[in-house]
């Protein structure tokens, strides 16, 4: 949550503020700002709402060769202008843009900031008003930042500039993701490479507690106490192309449209051009010595996990328990005698399964964290690391990365089920039965017009709307769910179907949209359809999704049959669309729900 930017030693400095911003705003589009420094001359400027905002802020004079940027999702303070980062100290001599949240920002203005006024309710400038105050104590800008590191609590990535000395920025990192981006005579500083890809594609890491002092030709890390670190870069396998929307109206449409490409990108990842199973023997002997599995996950990678539950189970042998991330970071249940624990996260930054990771690395539990983003916290952090390979996702509703996430668990249930000669994984030809799901979801993204022409009927004006299905399709309501919330703001709720009788029926009425899914199993959709009749006869108007092979006249959606073990990837494609066609239909930012951010970087 929330991006920044910085750069210094570029005349462009602007241009690659705003440009770095716009690439960022899916991590936050509360406000934004930016400070830019040449010479005497600096410009503080701050909008309410997205870069376009800030954008038409900005005048012709609105130049520098230094600055930072970010733009908010926030904690701490309403969105306002004042509460818009960047913040300034209490003599305005210092600038600061912070990601993360502060913990002890109350102990901190208590303590040691008596007499000083605040423009906003921020952790921020509490942070930036306390290294103003150490440094009329007497104390250097470098000084004064580490005293203030040392006593900083909470999450967080520091961007800070001295504009008496605005050739320097200093930038720290504690849980928050930041990078350092080395350009041709400039650098710069980003939550993500996307936000400079346009200017470099060398980056350096910046770990945990790590201080940097980033200038035009040089950049030097070290820790609080003033150790230097070396620290080499590497090449991001980022493109242009990848993020941009091209001619879609939304990203989110884009990247439903990729995912029979995701698919088959991680068949020749995983697989040699025989079809045997290439994931990492370690990782695969890893699995093996575990008596159970447990996968820590949130929001939609939390669902890919349950979704892949009964199918990791099948083909291994082992038990797998699921949890979510900001729960069991800090209350453990019992586990096994030889646990795993597998950290599905598509941005490898999300904060509360991070600190479930930490605990796992303070008990000496092995892990794996699959992800999408290389070198990302929660790769470089794990025991192992499984890429799943999507591109970059930048839509805030997730899509490709859900479908991914089943796809590689696949893929390792697999290999583990093939080294103990489980004879259910011995005979499932995984590379034949995803490429059939690929061109399962083709033919389902070829029904978009009569998918938005159901949704229309269905659910333009309703306030709320129900999931429905047993089996693995249960597991795939729950995400069906989710996604029309979060970009339709319809109330949704997955229900196991047989469960609609336990007292969830009470809450259909004449015109409630229920939406079914049948899958995989012929006695079980039976099953399902006569819960589907149940809420007909309470006046429920109905949508069904149904594998063909269990179709009848009059069902809505018809989706390509294939294999059981990966149902939960096809039968989630139509639910995606319907999320999409509610928000769109009614007007909405597909790409940009209210309230949400795309990567959960705070607890």
């Amino acid at each position: 949550m929330c991006g920044i930017v910085g750069v210094v030693g570029n005349a462009n400095a602007t241009d690659i503020l705003i440009q770095g911003l716009e690439k960022l705003e899916y991590r936050g589009y509360d406000s934004a700002g930016i400070f830019v420094a040449d010479g005497d001359q600096a410009h503080l400027v701050k909008a309410v709402g997205r870069i376009a905002e800030l954008s038409a802020k900005l005048g012709d004079k609105t130049e520098g060769t230094t600055g930072i940027g970010h733009t908010r999702w926030a904690t701490h303070g309403k969105p306002t202008e004042d509460n818009a980062h960047p913040h300034t100290s209490q003599t305005g001599r210092f600038v600061l843009v912070h990601n993360g949240v502060i913990e002890n920002y109350l102990e901190m203005k208590n303590d040691f900031l008596e007499g000083h006024s605040f423009k906003g309710q921020t952790d921020t400038e509490i942070a930036v008003h306390l290294i103003g105050q150490f440094v009329e104590e007497g104390l250097s800008t470098l000084e004064a930042f580490k005293k203030a590191l040392k006593i900083i609590q909470g999450s967080y990535a520091f961007a800070l500039i001295d504009a008496t000395d605005a050739d320097t920025i200093y930038v720290a990192k504690n849980k928050s993701p930041l990078l350092i981006g080395l350009g041709d005579g400039y650098n710069m500083v980003c939550s993500d490479a996307m936000a400079m890809i346009r200017e470099t594609s060398e980056y350096m890491e910046i770990h945990d507690k790590e201080l940097v002092i980033v200038k035009k030709d040089s950049v030097e890390v070290m820790d609080y106490d003033g150790n230097g670190i070396e620290r080499g870069s590497y090449t991001a396998e980022l493109d242009l192309s990848d993020i941009g929307k091209g001619t879609y109206p939304y990203y989110m449409l884009k990247e439903i449209d990729e995912q029979p490409t995701v698919m088959r990108k991680l068949i020749s990842t995983y697989a040699d051009a025989d079809g045997r199973m290439s994931v990492d023997p370690e990782i695969v002997q890893a699995v093996q010595k575990a008596d159970r599995i447990y996968i820590l996950a949130a929001g939609t990678s939390y669902n890919a996990g349950y979704a892949s539950k009964n199918m990791i189970e099948a083909l291994t042998d082992i038990p797998v328990e699921l949890g979510v991330a900001s729960e069991w970071a800090y209350h453990l249940p019992i586990l096994s005698k030889n646990p795993l624990f597998i950290l599905l996260t598509q941005s490898g930054e999300t904060a509360d399964s991070r600190q479930v990771l930490v605990r796992a690395n303070e008990l000496g539990i092995p892990s794996l964290t699959i992800t999408n983003v290389p070198g990302s916290t929660l790769s470089r952090e794990a025991t192992y690391t499984m890429l799943l390979h999507a591109g970059p996702e930048i839509a805030v509703a997730s899509t490709k990365a859900y479908t991914a996430q089943v796809a590689a668990l696949a893929f390792l249930s697999k290999a583990v089920g093939e080294a103990n000669q489980k004879k259910e994984a011995l005979e499932f030809d995984l590379v034949h039965e995803l490429s059939i799901v690929a061109q399962s979801i083709e033919a389902t993204l070829s029904e978009k017009d009569l998918i938005a022409e159901k949704v229309e009927k269905l659910l333009a004006t309703t306030r709320n709307a129900f999931y429905i299905g047993r089996g693995n399709d249960y597991y795939v309501t729950i995400e069906a769910a989710l996604k029309l919330k979060e970009i339709s703001y319809i109330q949704c709720e997955g229900f196991a179907a047989g469960e609609l009788k336990h007292g969830t029926i009470s809450l259909v009425e004449e015109g409630t949209p229920v939406i079914a899914l049948l899958s995989t199993n012929e006695k079980v959709a039976a099953h399902t359809r006569g819960n589907v009749a149940e809420v007909v006869s309470r006046g429920a108007h109905t949508l069904i999704v149904v594998e063909e092979g269990l179709d009848r006249e009059g069902d809505d959606i018809v989706v390509n049959k294939v294999h059981p073990y990966l149902s939960s990837i096809s039968m989630v494609i139509p639910t995606q669309l319907i999320a999409y066609y509610a928000s769109f239909q009614r007007g909405l930012d597909v790409d940009k729900p209210r309230n949400l951010a795309k990567a959960v970087t705070v607890e």
